[in-house]
């Protein structure tokens, strides 16, 4: 058992056991159908603000509502930015947890490969940005933009060109996304905070310590409980100057894995489940909404591709993305024990380190953190949209031409003969 054990865990991108592949079926079954969303918001801002209505675009992002006395003033695109995108970090919070836990991430062995991988791909993306950048006569302030994966968005794509890529492809995929979520989450906390009220900080913290307490010490059940705390925790964080994404995945890293004696189940897998469809139905697709209206005109097109930062921007999610995954994948492959699976090519992986490059929402929010002025704004947005959908597209051409290998696989996997609702596949030797 143990020899067996340890032959599966030098397999990359092998078969994932069948607990694994139930929560990652689930989760990505729902990040698929909010990143066709995604998709549908990020056009229908790109169409808005390209059209004659495009005053009234602007009107209803720049719109201010809130709690002036508490510093809480904000537009709608602040709003979606700081307050939605912290929904989307709490999933991002409570999957790593989970990973970190019971997952795959549990075994360094196993962990080694992929976090080797998502390490790599955000090194190279903001090695790429510096070099063109500083090449052309630019600064290094975006050289965080292209680090991030966005999943949602890259789901949405596999949808639209209906791949049926495996179950270890796509696990690997959310790997790497939540791996960079975690990381653009250390960048936000280090590089663009730039003062800290030391007391709300200190309470956001002692809230944090209160939601801890709570939900794994006391085990208090009830979301109004919990809701109003975290909107507390969450506007003290925004008050003391960290942004306030950071509360998001503070509190997704609280959250209990162990079985729930009374109900049975892992309450952080439960209450993620719970809160994905809100994430990705909502929260992501009305960020895009509000972030991905860049208007297009012949200068922007010019600035876009001869300008340092933008272009460094491109070519950090479009090249230094794949080289990172990529190239990180071999060399962790060619220097360890591991091997990779007989029923996949390094094509495969080829293809899911270009799917990488699609770093759409958290690389806005980068971007909008990077460069206050607003026109450096949207040449920088304009840059993003240019790698990520370079990325999709070269992407979707290697994974259509692979299709036919993906949909034996994918029916290998799924065939359930008896109904049992659990694949045939793992009850055979």
């Amino acid at each position: 058992m143990l020899g067996r054990r340890n032959r599966q865990n030098r397999t990359f991108l092998g078969r994932l056991p069948l607990p694994e592949r139930t929560f990652v079926v689930d989760a990505l079954r729902t990040e698929t159908v909010g990143g066709t969303v995604l998709l549908v918001a990020a056009a229908v801002a790109m169409v808005w603000a390209n059209t004659p209505w495009r005053d009234a675009y602007q009107s209803v992002r720049d719109f201010h509502f809130g709690i002036d006395a508490l510093g809480l003033d904000l537009s709608v695109a602040h709003w979606t930015a700081d307050g939605l995108l912290a929904i989307f970090f709490f999933v991002a919070g409570a999957e790593l947890k989970r990973e970190l836990v019971v997952g795959e991430l549990r075994h360094p062995g196993t962990a080694a490969l992929p976090v080797i991988a998502a390490v790599c791909g955000m090194a190279v993306p903001a090695l790429v940005y510096g070099v063109v950048s500083t090449s052309l006569g630019g600064t290094w302030n975006g050289w965080a933009v292209p680090m991030a994966t966005d999943i949602a968005f890259a789901l949405g794509v596999l949808a639209v060109i209906a791949t049926h890529l495996p179950a270890a492809l796509r696990a690997f995929l959310l790997t790497l996304a939540v791996v960079d979520d975690l990381g653009a989450v250390v960048v936000i906390a280090l590089f663009y905070t730039s003062t800290i009220n030391l007391p709300a900080l200190i309470a956001a913290v002692l809230g944090l310590g209160l939601f801890f307490h709570l939900h794994d010490r006391r085990r208090v059940h009830g979301w109004y409980w919990y809701l109003p705390l975290a909107l507390v925790i969450w506007g003290l964080t925004y008050t003391s100057g960290v942004h306030p994404t950071v509360a998001g995945v503070a509190m997704g890293l609280l959250l209990r894995v162990g079985h729930d004696g009374e109900r049975g189940r892992r309450p952080a897998e439960h209450i993620a489940h719970l809160v994905r469809p809100v994430s990705a139905g909502v929260a992501v697709p009305l960020f895009a909404l509000f972030a991905a209206g860049v208007v297009v005109t012949g200068d922007t097109l010019r600035t876009m591709v001869s300008a340092p930062e933008p272009l460094g921007v491109a070519l950090g999610l479009a090249v230094g993305k794949v080289l990172g995954v990529f190239g990180g994948s071999y060399l962790a492959v060619r220097f360890t024990r591991a091997r990779l699976s007989r029923e996949l090519a390094w094509a495969d992986v080829l293809a899911v380190a270009m799917l990488a490059g699609i770093g759409f929402t958290v690389s806005l929010l980068i971007g909008d953190l990077a460069y206050p002025d607003p026109a450096d704004r949207e040449h920088i947005k304009a840059g993003i949209l240019l790698g990520s959908l370079t990325s999709a597209l070269l992407a979707s051409l290697l994974l259509r031409l692979r299709n036919n290998k993906y949909r034996r696989l994918y029916e290998q996997e799924n065939r359930d003969e008896n109904a049992d609702n659990i694949p045939d596949i793992y009850q055979h030797r």
